[in-house]
């Protein structure tokens, strides 16, 4: 089984193509961003896995 990684906030606006650092703290803001949490620094991190069933989710609403 593969192991879970820890993303970052620019990684995950790079997987998303560039999406703006704004754009995804917007949808922070509204609720519609993939779950992430706040590490002690206050940088925030999403697990890989919890990215890609985000956009699974996404995904399916747009069919």
């Amino acid at each position: 089984m593969a192991r879970d990684e820890l993303m970052t906030v620019p990684q995950v606006l790079a997987e998303l193509g560039g999406v703006s650092r704004r754009t995804f703290y917007r949808w922070r803001e509204l609720g519609d961003a993939p779950r992430a949490f706040k590490l002690p620094n206050g940088e925030l991190r999403v697990w890989r896995s919890d990215f890609l069933a985000w956009l699974r989710r996404r995904r399916e609403a747009s069919a």
